[in-house]
């Protein structure tokens, strides 16, 4: 099963404007090979994209993130909140029909309570230099551990509400 079978793809698209809408995050629906399935994007910050615009960003700091804390979702059968190693919130929640994992929706890209941005870690992996990372991080947004599991709670009732309505 994938997810468009649970809902077409513009309702996951709504899906992840809702969730940036109402945390600031950006907000993604993955499928089983953890892929997203959608173009949607919203960025949470300004670092956040020039990690991801580095090859090396992307596959050394975001995808391995997500991958391990997906990994741990599917396994728990339950969301999964950390940071990646640039030291920003990732959240993970799993989509299960009965048993079979189909997905998940992440969001990311805050401060999580008082953590703070791996400056070194991410000039080693990306090669950015360490005063545009700090220019790029001021005024980074923080969520709570609460403010999380809160969203975490809603992001599962949605996913709950789109299983329940669907038809096949």
């Amino acid at each position: 099963m994938k997810l468009t079978d649970i809902a077409p793809e513009e309702k996951w698209v709504e899906l992840e404007e809702e969730i940036n809408r109402r945390s600031g995050l950006d907000a993604n629906v993955f499928n089983v090979e953890g892929y997203r399935i959608s173009e949607c994007k919203n960025w949470a910050n300004k670092l956040c994209p020039a990690i991801k615009a580095t090859d090396k960003g992307q596959s050394f700091i975001c995808a391995p993130a997500h991958m391990n804390i997906a990994a741990q979702a599917m396994r728990t059968k339950k969301t999964v909140i950390e940071e990646c190693d640039a030291g920003l919130v990732k959240m993970v929640v799993p989509v299960f029909i009965a048993d079979e994992f189909v997905g998940a929706i992440g969001a990311c890209g805050f401060l999580l309570d008082d953590g703070e941005i791996d400056t070194f870690l991410i000039n080693k992996m990306t090669g950015i230099d360490e005063e545009e990372i700090e220019r790029l991080s001021e005024g980074m947004p923080a969520i709570t551990t609460a403010e999380a599991e809160s969203l975490s709670n809603y992001i599962t009732g949605q996913i709950e509400k789109l299983i329940s309505n669907r038809t096949g």
